[in-house]
């Protein structure tokens, strides 16, 4: 009869751990899904043991908060009231907070009044400390515990990865899950009939793409000024995918624009330092050596007019360069490669950084809010790199960037001067150039054929 008794308190034992253990799992899947019935949220992925990884996705949360809320498991338990899984499950907490500036796990969890030794356990696990500690501003986390014992740690590491963290019998476990991005390639054919921005939505193609289409052309088409009505263009780019839902549009691959009636094509190749850029069909880049404009403006307040009537002095002075309307605080980017050889203020031009390019090329760039860090006399700046920020300083009327473009000494017109060409695709890779580009150059080719044939 004893030896009945001890194997029966045996089993009754190793229920007892089995139960924890499917518990422990059973937690961490009612706090996630909780979490995703009362917020926007969607789920972390939880990893089930002999079982293929699942890919969810994770928005980022909308604002700092910090949400507990119990997951009664008694459903999914014995129902008996005196069963100790049941009572237990009433302690259970999820916890859902997003990290603010300056924020350590150890402050979040003294804050929280979790289990300490909980933490210090965590980062004894091989590998994991890094992606436990590598907290930025913004990042949810995904807590479950019961009275500040850690029984799950979730988080994303990054778009594609996940780390998930849970409690079982024999201690903490993690698992790095993927989420692979899936990139589907798509085609857009828009007419202008007011604005690149407009017929670009008309064609269903979000506003980034519409901005990547603009770089790629705007230093042979000036979109404020060169565009007509009834110019077109036709793109062949990238969307994003994740787990069957859309992104965000990636990469251009190819594209065409038609503006009073010169045909402009690019295509994209990526250069073996892992650099992305665009070239014609024959290996011209589409780069120059200078930016058409520096700033992303709302429109242009005042062109070059060598006798302009000065709005402040009421006098005529010649206007040698161009103003760019812009709002105060809008970034001011280097036209081109270069070295500052002034920073600070100048007269009328108020805050001001010129840079020398070389070859006699000089840029100014006037009324500045404010200089960007790490912009002093002498230092080297690449082209796209912020310099400063549009502001008033100085004898301006309101917020905008005036600027000059010099050579000898000699003001030049921004918007009509020649600008010598960046570099070509070399000849070593010229094969590998053509080879890759040739599929995007004759997809948007059957893009143009079919649209031709739409049209007739």
């Amino acid at each position: 009869m004893q030896k009945y008794t001890r194997a029966a308190n045996d089993v009754g034992t190793r229920l007892g751990q089995r139960k924890s253990h499917h518990l422990g799992r059973l937690l961490v899947a009612v706090a996630l899904t909780a979490l995703a019935s009362s917020s926007n949220v969607a789920p972390f992925p939880v990893a089930q043991a002999g079982s293929a990884p699942i890919a969810q996705s994770v928005p980022p949360a909308a604002a700092p908060t910090v949400s507990i809320a119990p997951a009664i498991l008694a459903l999914a338990l014995p129902t008996s009231a005196a069963s100790p899984l049941a009572q237990a499950s009433l302690a259970i907490s999820q916890i859902e907070i997003v990290v603010r500036r300056n924020d350590t796990l150890d402050g979040i969890f003294r804050r929280l009044k979790l289990s300490l030794e909980d933490l210090a356990t965590l980062r004894t696990v091989p590998k994991l400390r890094q992606s436990l500690d590598s907290l930025r501003p913004g990042d949810a986390i995904h807590l479950t515990h019961m009275n500040g014992e850690l029984q799950s740690f979730v988080r994303r590491l990054n778009e594609t990865q996940t780390l998930s963290v849970t409690r079982g019998n024999d201690g903490f476990s993690s698992d790095i899950i993927e989420q692979p991005l899936e990139a589907r390639i798509s085609h857009a054919y828009g007419r202008i009939d007011s604005s690149l921005f407009e017929a670009a939505d008309a064609a269903g193609i979000s506003e980034q793409t519409a901005m990547a289409l603009a770089n790629i052309f705007g230093w042979d088409i000036d979109f404020v000024l060169d565009i007509r009505h009834g110019d077109e263009f036709l793109v062949t780019y990238q969307q994003l995918w994740q787990d069957g839902r859309y992104l965000r549009d990636g990469d251009i691959l190819a594209a065409q624009f038609v503006n009073s009636g010169r045909v402009f094509r690019a295509v994209r190749y990526q250069l073996p330092d892992g650099t992305i850029s665009y070239f014609t069909a024959d290996g011209r880049s589409m780069r120059k050596a200078f930016l058409r404009a520096p700033v992303e403006f709302s429109r242009i307040s005042s062109r070059f007019n060598p006798g302009r009537l000065h709005p402040i002095l009421n006098l005529i002075r010649a206007h040698k360069g161009i103003d760019y309307a812009a709002p105060i605080g809008t970034a001011v980017r280097a036209a081109g490669d270069g070295r500052v050889s002034t920073r600070g203020l100048k007269g009328g031009y108020g805050r001001v950084v010129v840079l020398e390019h070389g070859a006699g090329i000089s840029t100014l760039y006037g009324h500045l809010s404010r200089f960007a860090v790490g912009v002093s006399v002498g230092k080297r700046v690449a082209q796209g790199q912020v310099i400063g920020y549009v502001g008033m300083s100085g004898l301006a009327t309101g917020p905008h960037l005036h600027y000059e473009y010099r050579v000898l000494g000699v003001h030049r017109n921004p918007q009509t001067v020649k600008f010598a060409d960046a570099a070509p695709i070399s000849a070593v890779l010229r094969p590998d150039f053509i080879s890759r580009s040739a599929p995007s150059l004759a997809e948007l080719e059957l893009l143009k054929r079919v649209r031709v044939a739409a049209v007739e």
